[in-house]
């Protein structure tokens, strides 16, 4: 009976492990042992956005991050760390030409399970996970639209002198609907919030540092040394930062609700936009197309 019980544990076990040991087609995962700490790299094809396919591998492997969390009683994982292995680009953001062929259609049901897929995604990263752990963006390329939103949802943003991040929306007449306003808030006034959000401008890093945005300012191409500098400060002075991220989920804190309410409107917003304002949008799946990759 023992034996019959020990074997079907042991046959869970492996299942569960080939489960989150799995392999995914748009982004690379590695876990470093020493720091216990996830990276997670985006490569969307043809696309550096966010593609239907990506959304769901980021959620599918937050989903199997949490699972690791519960079986090792919080120990699996200090850090995780979302990064990028496309040369120059952190994420391009929402992928265009799908919103373009959902307005056109007028499909707001359509819209609004991509955004919400967004949506999971940034609520995983900003609650890291509901497990005692730290999520960390590191920008090396530019990060725009959504990209800029992924970033801003970790605990830290780290970025390299240099980059480039912004949320351009504006220019087809529509605004940054998945968490912008309510990321942006957290470390800005509401009003820089706006002033950000409707001037449609790229920023660089060094700008975005000296305003709070960015966290932590890397050097042009050491990128992973300030993400392990990061870390070692963090845990010669544990208690005192883990403690520091409890206090913002209670003084900052951004619920989910919030986010889909937010995201409602955009996609009211989104179904309302003129031929002008679709014509400039098929302008920017142009250039973001032209950022394929393979």
């Amino acid at each position: 009976m023992i034996d019959n019980l020990a074997r079907e544990n042991k046959v869970n076990i492996i299942a569960q492990q080939d489960q989150l040991d799995k392999e995914y087609l748009q982004l690379k995962t590695h876990y470093d042992e020493k720091y216990k700490a996830g990276w997670y790299f985006m490569h969307a094809q043809p696309r550096p956005c966010f593609s239907t396919l990506l959304l769901d591998e980021l959620n599918d492997y937050a989903k199997n991050i949490k699972t690791e969390m519960v079986n090792s009683e919080q120990q699996k994982y200090d850090y995780l760390i979302l990064a990028s292995d496309v040369d120059g680009i952190f994420n391009l953001g929402g992928d265009l030409a799908v919103f373009l062929e959902l307005i056109k259609k007028q499909d707001r049901a359509g819209l609004l399970a991509y955004a919400t897929k967004c949506i999971d995604v940034l609520y995983h990263n900003i609650t890291h996970l509901d497990s005692e752990l730290t999520t960390i963006a590191l920008v090396q390329g530019d990060a725009l639209g959504g990209g800029f939103e992924g970033a801003l949802s970790s605990n830290v943003l780290i970025a390299e002198r240099g980059t480039k991040l912004g949320l351009p929306e504006v220019l087809f007449n529509l605004f940054p609907g998945m968490g912008a306003y309510s990321l942006l808030s957290r470390k800005v006034s509401a009003a820089k919030a706006e002033e950000i959000i409707l001037s449609g401008k790229l920023y660089l890093a060094e700008e975005l540092f000296e305003l709070g945005i960015v966290d932590v300012l890397a050097e042009k191409g050491e990128g992973e040394k300030e993400v392990y500098r990061y870390i070692n400060a963090a845990n010669r002075k544990a208690n005192s930062y883990q403690a520091i991220r409890k206090v913002r989920d209670i003084c900052a804190p951004i619920p989910y609700k919030e986010l889909i309410d937010v995201t409602n409107i955009w996609v009211d917003s989104a179904l309302k936009l003129t031929a002008k304002d679709l014509r400039m949008m098929e302008r920017l799946v142009m250039r973001q197309s032209a950022k394929n990759i393979s």
